[in-house]
């Protein structure tokens, strides 16, 4: 890339994301930044790339867009491809892989379309220098993205590489686990800041808590891990270097913070712990094996979020229909004055639950659709407050312990 020149890019999310992910990139230097379903588009020169990628809690990748045509048969697409200097970007040597996404696309195979692409990436090369780039699909070192809709083709170089989601300090991914830019945005919607009281009472691999605690102490999520931009043409190590010790420098040491997590089982509050201690934030965060029907709120204020389970086989949803209104008693018993945020794919569960529901945001958990429930429990009130226009933040409160 060129330093000084601004490029067209293009940042996916989990959808329900798109509007904090646009304000976290604008936050980094990002400009002509808009938003539409599943990611951001906006501009930025190199220095906004390597931020975005090194920074960005939110998006999944950072794309780099390369051309957008019109098309309308398979060779269309191969000759587009071909057309492009790929020997411009990246070396021989490197590995590659293309991936393909369509929205009303008439051409009937789109893994022959992915082939096709791939073809026209190898084929320019061999007809420039004499040898072609091989294919790995575990583990390249070049991704190609092309994106169909019913009349154009556009294709990105990818400059994340692995998905940003994979910060590269989880030890363990447990069962189920939430992504960790799902998680970073689902706290930007609850309006909880570091310094306020943060809990989550099943927390399984404890993802909101790392996130949270990484935040806290300005941690830049991938600060312990590589990227797709360094091993294409025009990486600029130096300003890359510069970057990685700018963001060391705002990093604060680990140190007790009032964030708080809590599980029944103990085997899975071991895979919290690990996953806390291989990002180095053990000492940042309170542990605690609890009943979530049990617990005390541990500060006078502060935002609970969670992501419980639920129930795919008849006697799981049994249960949870009887463990739901047993949580909303605890919930307006004990936590008084704080705000609660319960991320579900069950659309039952504020029928169950029996608490007001102030706010219900749409978010997909991969392909699961979810909401993202909002409730607010009133101090002096054994009921849930009527729905609510404002903020969802919590006040920050004093430390306890669950």
């Amino acid at each position: 890339m060129n330093l000084n020149a601004s490029s067209q890019l293009f940042a996916p999310c989990p959808r329900g994301l798109e509007n904090p992910l646009a304000a976290e990139l604008l936050q980094l230097g990002a400009s002509g930044v808009h938003s539409v379903p599943g990611g951001v588009g906006f501009e930025g020169d190199t220095v906004v790339v390597y931020r975005a990628n090194l920074e960005s809690r939110i998006a999944t990748r950072i794309l780099l867009r390369l051309f957008t045509v019109a098309y309308r048969s398979e060779d269309d697409i191969y000759r587009a491809s071909h057309a492009f200097d790929w020997p411009q970007r990246f070396d021989v040597g490197r590995s590659i892989r293309v991936y393909l996404t369509a929205q009303h696309c008439p051409l009937k195979s789109l893994d022959f379309l992915t082939l096709r692409i791939k073809d026209a990436v190898c084929d320019r090369f061999r007809s420039a220098i004499g040898s072609r780039p091989n294919v790995d699909t575990r583990a390249p070192d070049v991704r190609i993205h092309a994106f169909l809709d019913a009349t154009q083709f556009t294709l990105y170089l990818d400059t994340s590489g692995e998905p940003l989601f994979k910060r590269g300090g989880r030890a363990v991914a447990g069962e189920a686990p939430l992504k960790e830019n799902l998680a970073a945005g689902i706290l930007k919607l609850t309006g909880w800041q570091p310094g306020m009281a943060l809990l989550d009472p099943m927390c399984g691999g404890g993802t909101f808590l790392v996130e949270a605690a990484q935040i806290a102490l300005e941690i830049a999520p991938g600060s312990a891990r590589s990227f797709g931009f360094e091993k294409l043409k025009g990486f600029n190590a130096a300003l890359w270097q510069k970057l990685r010790a700018e963001a060391e420098v705002r990093r604060k040491p680990p140190a007790p913070l009032p964030i708080y997590g809590g599980d029944l089982y103990g085997d899975t509050l071991k895979v919290a712990h690990a996953n806390l201690h291989a990002a180095g934030l053990a000492q940042a965060v309170q542990l605690k094996q609890a009943n979530v029907l049990e617990i005390s709120a541990p500060a006078e204020t502060g935002v609970l979020v969670t992501n419980p389970p639920y129930g795919e086989r008849m006697g799981e949803q049994q249960e949870l229909a009887e463990f739901y209104p047993k949580f909303g008693d605890a919930l307006k018993q004990k936590f008084a004055g704080w705000n609660c945020y319960i991320l579900s794919a069950d659309m039952n569960l504020p029928k169950l639950i029996k608490l007001q529901v102030s706010k219900r945001t749409p978010l997909f958990n991969g392909a699961l659709e979810c909401r993202l429930f909002e409730y607010k429990i009133v101090v002096g009130s054994m009921r849930g407050p009527k729905p609510a226009l404002g903020d969802a933040a919590g006040r920050s409160g004093r430390n306890g312990s669950i």
